[in-house]
């Protein structure tokens, strides 16, 4: 159990608070997603040339890029916070890795185009050959693992394209209905958006869907789970914080908030294998790029693997955006979700095994990487830091939650691998 810490001086905390709002304001016209989209004409240009057998690079055009302003003000904060890296205090610390993390990706946004922006990315989002909590396994063994897997059960449970038959506004209407098991009617909308490239995406006020896309009954409940309960959930209570900071998505979240949100489809039973494979497949995907394969040739790795060829072309694309086309640099944000995955639900399996299950409440009271969840958890108890206002279904029933973990965490033990020759199989044949 934590021990109760007295609550920090009130002029610190409003010196803190100032640089937090200065963070805020810097931050706020930083945009990644939409600096990096491509035009939906560069899409149809390119399958029109590959249904002639006419693959060529394609050639988006980004938006001029001038951040310099927001890199001064965050460097002056920083400068302000300058021991917060090695501090004690973990508040400081949070704001501190928070602005520069900011920093940095107004670094990547400035390179577009360039192996800079590949460099960059891999600083805030790592690469498919980052180690898995400090283990002995990384994202690229974890991922061709589970694309071993999806080729045995796949075929049997695949969704079938009749499966898909609810529109966006459909599935927008049915996401309004289920978002009362959280919220307070009208607290989060739900609308449909003829821009989007990702089929779905969230903030602290909506939720959006991409329009004239099809969706399955699989869909909702995987993205109310995903997008509703998770990204948007953590946003609103961190809204609710004194420091702005935790509402934010800043870069240094991302993989933690990936990972909670892939989590929570799978302990709510809503990932199949599909996604997963998925998942692993931009994973490998990126690690071709990253060894040198360009555009034309991750667009055929993807269809080479069964992929259509909208969603070959839109797999390549999320790797290329803002780097260069010719191989060897890409944008690696997409490896966080598998990354992210198994590094939450290690934390989990650690909590349980720890007496520390309380404590993962607090991973939903805003937007925070798992070692702030542990370094913030006296802040916490303090009370300098509110409880999650908003938790999803599956965290509310604590009782189911522990049952899964503990499970996990005793059969983690069993060594799979050396079951076979344990197990004796008698047929059955009438004989």
């Amino acid at each position: 159990m934590a021990v109760t810490t007295a609550p920090l001086d009130t002029k610190y905390l409003d010196q803190l608070a100032l640089l937090d709002q200065r963070i805020v304001a810097a931050a706020k016209e930083i945009k990644v997603l939409s600096r990096l989209s491509w035009h939906t004409d560069i899409q149809k240009s390119f399958l029109a040339g590959a249904a002639q057998g006419n693959l060529k690079l394609p050639e988006p055009v980004y938006p001029s890029i001038d951040l310099a302003a927001n890199r001064a003000e965050l460097s002056a904060c920083m400068a302000q916070l300058k021991d917060g890296k090695d501090s004690a205090e973990p508040l400081q610390r949070y704001l501190f890795d928070t602005a520069e993390s900011y920093h940095t990706l107004c670094l990547l946004l400035e390179g577009i185009g360039t192996k800079a922006l590949s460099d960059h990315s891999l600083t805030l989002y790592g690469s498919p050959t980052d180690k898995i909590s400090s283990g002995h396994v990384n994202s690229l063994g974890a991922a061709q693992h589970f694309l071993e897997v999806s080729k045995t059960y796949k075929q049997n449970d695949a969704l079938k394209e009749i499966d898909f038959c609810l529109s966006a506004e459909v599935m927008a209407t049915e996401m309004r209905a289920r978002l009362g098991e959280v919220f307070e009617e009208g607290l989060l909308r739900v609308e449909v958006d003829a821009d989007m490239v990702s089929k779905a995406a969230a903030g602290g006020t909506r939720v959006r869907l991409r329009a004239n896309t099809p969706f399955s009954e699989y869909d909702l409940d995987q993205l109310l789970q995903h997008e509703a309960f998770v990204h948007s959930l953590t946003a609103i209570n961190g809204k609710r914080q004194r420091f702005q900071c935790f509402s934010l998505g800043a870069p240094r979240t991302t993989g933690a908030q990936e990972g909670l949100a892939t989590f929570a489809e799978m302990v709510t039973g809503v990932m199949d294998i599909g996604r997963l494979e998925r998942l692993a497949l931009r994973v490998v995907g990126i690690d071709h790029v990253l060894n040198g394969a360009d555009f034309v040739e991750a667009y055929r790795f993807f269809i080479d693997v069964g992929l259509t060829e909208i969603d070959s072309f839109n797999s390549a694309m999320r790797i290329f955006r803002g780097a260069p086309l010719t191989g060897g640099a890409a944008f690696t944000k997409d490896v966080v979700y598998l990354h992210g995955l198994m590094e939450v639900d290690t934390f989990f399996r650690w909590a349980m095994q720890h007496n520390k299950l309380d404590m993962t409440r607090h991973f939903f009271a805003g937007r925070m990487t798992l070692n702030d969840v542990v370094n913030l958890d006296s802040v916490f108890e303090s009370g300098t830091l509110q409880e999650p206002g908003y938790l999803p279904p599956w965290m509310k029933r604590t009782s189911a939650l522990a049952s899964y973990l503990a499970f996990s965490v005793f059969t983690n033990q069993i060594a799979v691998e050396t079951l076979g020759a344990d197990f004796e199989f008698t047929r059955h044949d009438g004989g």
